[in-house]
């Protein structure tokens, strides 16, 4: 008999870049991320990196044509659950599969997971006192991110594109345990939203109703991840700020949010909204 999971806390967002060096001085320079943690291996170079109180894990393989047809994307992303083995259990049972065993933590097949490679593990990165990992210096708290000329407020939610929302509604509730907030249109990008709390997190799924910015996306990647949205005291403030790094913002996916392009943010989406 199957069960929904415990997510309790995302730890961090998984993303692939292509050069390592310049995502890191790109994002620095940008929005003042702190570099937590530099972890280079036979296969990538990874780091855990902190942008506005979000922590990412970003890998740069050493042989990009293995991912460059896909460019930059989101790969996956973790969270905190009581019991990694029960997580584990959980994913057999269902037929679904592991493409990554740490362990301690693993990572989901992105097939049937929809398109992404969920990680589960039983300890929190953001723990200050205790960390699972021995960052070089603390993780900096939320009232440095908000005095930062972005002016953080952490993440307000992320959002992955899905071909088929029931589906999606499914896998967020019946695996996942995740409790349905909203759902509405957005008829600027064509699409569907619908909006769950996923332990200290907000997930949005987008799935599009005709021609726009979500069935291009869908169209091109598939299912999976599409954009991380932070919280910011000021749209005005953070878009003078990066107006002063030469980056013009778009609009967002949804009403209220701004977007920097991704050739300007070394290949990935990210939006801004109050």
């Amino acid at each position: 008999m199957t069960k929904a999971l415990e997510c309790s806390h995302m730890n961090h967002i998984n993303a692939v870049v292509e050069d390592f060096d310049a995502m890191v001085a790109r994002y620095e320079d940008l929005y003042g991320a702190q570099f937590n943690m530099d972890m280079p291996g036979e296969h990538w170079h990874a780091c855990l990196t902190t942008i506005g109180g979000v922590m990412f894990q970003f890998f740069a393989p050493h042989q990009y044509i293995l991912s460059a047809r896909m460019g930059p994307y989101y790969v996956g992303i973790e969270y905190v659950v009581p019991d990694v083995e029960v997580a584990r259990q959980e994913v057999g049972e269902r037929g679904l599969r592991i493409v990554r065993e740490l362990g301690p933590a693993f990572h989901m097949h992105p097939d049937g997971a929809h398109g992404v490679a969920w990680e589960f593990f039983n300890l929190s990165f953001h723990d200050r006192e205790n960390p699972p990992v021995p960052y070089p210096e603390p993780i900096w708290d939320d009232e440095t991110f908000a005095n930062q000329p972005m002016g953080w407020l952490g993440l307000k939610r992320f959002s992955m594109v899905v071909a088929d929302l029931s589906a999606g509604s499914e896998f967020a509730t019946g695996f996942l345990g995740a409790t349905p907030l909203y759902e509405e249109a957005r008829p600027a990008v064509a699409a569907t939203a619908k909006g769950f709390q996923l332990g200290d997190t907000v997930l949005e799924l987008l799935c599009p109703t005709g021609e726009g910015e979500i069935k291009t996306f869908l169209a091109r990647y598939g299912d999976g991840l599409r954009s991380t949205v932070f919280k910011v005291k000021s749209l005005e403030e953070a878009k003078a700020h990066l107006a002063s790094k030469g980056v013009t913002l778009r609009a967002g996916d949804a009403p209220g949010a701004l977007a920097i392009a991704p050739e300007d943010n070394a290949g990935l989406i990210f939006e801004f909204s109050e």
